[in-house]
């Protein structure tokens, strides 16, 4: 029960500090930001979280956000309406996700080691793809999708929001959710019981692979630029969200709120360094220190139980 409550206690013990411990925290203007800024990461966490429930991983995340986002802002510069620009970055994804749960199932290679080939395919294409150069020809109205506001609301928070309840629904009150928990808790128990384990893999993988696009739109919105060097490092954020906010790498265990929870733990954790003034480096130190102590956690916890 305490291992599931610690990253809310954290969240709350982190917003409560910097409240009192800087006066340019619990601003509109700076919880607005943080929103902002987190979003790209915690809508890829959420495909991840279905990822490492089913006992995967996806190391691609990031080139694939940038893939998606470059090439739905050169169909924009092409001419597309924005709408089909965005589908086509989402597109982008879910193709390259289906492809990372293809290879994994197919051909039975260990998902670390495919998305760890896929990430530097993914990262070469985009480059060959725009020379590699940034697309900036972009309509100004696309702007909204990553600074836009709705009903007093930043309007990428009710995407992250849309999301996180659609996600919730697929792993708690669908089969494929069901299946997923199965296949990470037990990979061989699950095709003995009849799972059609490529088939699950696979599904979650576009289902990442879409959101992962998604993100990669709402972060060429943010820049109004399509960047293919975009989302370096993305990949161990989104990992790091799961694992903070509850998740195991071992496969069969994660919800939706304990990533949300994550990586807004990470996003405060950033954001209060940088008010308070601490240095990019001690923050890249912070943060690997609570990754450590989370992981560190879980495998004490399983220890005890086991």
């Amino acid at each position: 029960m305490i291992r599931k409550l610690l990253p809310f206690l954290t969240l709350v013990a982190l917003f409560t500090g910097l409240s009192l411990g800087t006066d340019t925290f619990f601003t509109v203007i700076n919880l607005s930001s943080v929103i902002r800024q987190n979003v790209v990461i915690n809508i890829m966490a959420l495909g991840m979280t279905m990822i490492i429930i089913s006992g995967g991983i996806d190391l691609s995340v990031g080139s694939m956000m940038a893939i998606g986002g470059l090439l739905g802002t050169m169909a924009m510069e092409k001419g597309a309406p924005i709408p089909v620009g965005i589908l086509c970055g989402i597109a982008t994804g879910m193709i390259w996700g289906f492809i990372n749960g293809f290879l994994t199932t197919r051909l039975r290679i260990n998902p670390f080691i495919v998305t760890l080939g896929t990430l530097g395919i993914i990262r070469g294409l985009a480059l060959l793809i725009s020379g590699g150069l940034p697309v900036h020809q972009v309509p100004q109205q696309f702007s909204f999708l990553g600074d836009g506001t709705l009903i007093r609301m930043p309007f990428v928070l009710w995407l992250l929001i849309a999301c996180a309840v659609a996600v919730h629904v697929i792993l708690e009150h669908t089969r494929l959710g069901r299946y997923a928990f199965a296949i990470g808790s037990n990979h061989e128990a699950a095709i003995y019981a009849g799972v059609n384990v490529p088939f699950i893999t696979a599904a979650v993988y576009t289902i990442a692979g879409m959101l992962t696009g998604l993100a990669g739109m709402i972060e060429a919105s943010r820049l109004m630029t399509g960047q293919p060097t975009a989302g370096q490092g993305y990949e161990l954020q989104a990992i790091a969200a799961v694992v903070i906010g509850g998740g195991s790498l071992r496969g069969g265990e994660g919800t939706v709120i304990g990533t949300l929870i994550g990586g807004f733990i990470m996003g405060l954790l950033s954001n209060g360094s940088d008010l308070l003034g601490i240095t990019p480096y001690v923050q890249q130190v912070i943060i690997g220190a609570v990754i450590i102590a989370a992981v560190a956690l879980d495998e004490l916890r399983k220890r005890k139980l086991g």
